[in-house]
């Protein structure tokens, strides 16, 4: 069975552009051109990802993001007119999985979608007796994707939570930026180091300020460092 994608953008050139690129692809798509349309859509065709436009009439894209979210984890892709960090993390923040920012190309498009839908399969695939257990009383059910706190359950998008297993399952290691792209998002040119950057910074509003290790030039780490990762090499980029 095809996969279903909702493409939800005002935009009609973009839109139709859009949805022809997807459907010789092979996937089923239906269009929305506001952001009511967009939710409703979401609520009745249950697709397997929504791609988003942040600007639209009705509701904005946030919005729509927040109101689909709260129906069932559902993967985002969000589109941008405008490369504003403000937009693009609180985009990550209610739910959005990734990003691209117009104009884009219809390649880079569906390199994109084919790297969520290869995270969908590869966490569909994971044994259910796998658990893990972090610093601070964090408790990861990764059958379940799950994550709690003391006790208390974390609400993170799935894209959050594939992050922090990918961390979780290299205690004390450091992984680059280039390497959590390849992992988590499926993207091997090296493009979208400010995607995991926004992703860490979500982590930790919610899990707390030191769940997540930063090393200057190198990347990101939990736990305390291996003796390979205590002397990396200072750099002015993050």
């Amino acid at each position: 069975m095809a996969r279903k994608i909702l493409v939800v953008e005002d935009e009609a050139l973009i839109a139709d552009a859009v949805a022809a690129r997807l459907r010789s692809e092979g996937y089923e798509v239906q269009l929305a051109a506001d952001g009511p349309a967009g939710v409703e859509h979401a609520r009745r065709w249950e697709p397997d990802l929504v791609i988003l436009d942040l600007m639209l009439p009705g509701l904005d894209g946030l919005e729509v993001c927040r109101l689909i979210q709260r129906e069932r984890h559902l993967p985002v892709l969000m589109l941008t007119a405008r490369d504003d960090e403000t937009d693009l993390v609180i985009g990550l923040a209610v739910g959005a999985d990734d990003y691209l920012t117009k104009p884009f190309s219809m390649r880079e498009l569906v390199a994109r979608v084919q790297a969520l839908f290869r995270r969908i399969e590869a966490v569909a695939g994971v044994a259910a007796s796998r658990a893990l257990t972090l610093d601070d009383g964090i408790e990861i059910d990764i059958d379940a994707r799950r994550v709690r706190q003391r006790g208390e359950i974390v609400h993170l998008t799935p894209t959050e939570f594939d992050l922090l297993v990918r961390l979780a399952e290299k205690p004390g290691r450091i992984l680059t930026r280039e390497k959590l792209l390849v992992d988590v998002w499926g993207y091997r040119d090296g493009s979208g180091a400010r995607t995991v950057d926004s992703h860490v910074r979500a982590l930790r509003r919610k899990l707390g300020d030191g769940v997540v290790r930063t090393v200057h030039g190198v990347g990101y780490g939990l736990g305390e460092a291996d003796d390979a990762d205590s002397a990396p090499t200072p750099s002015p980029s993050q």
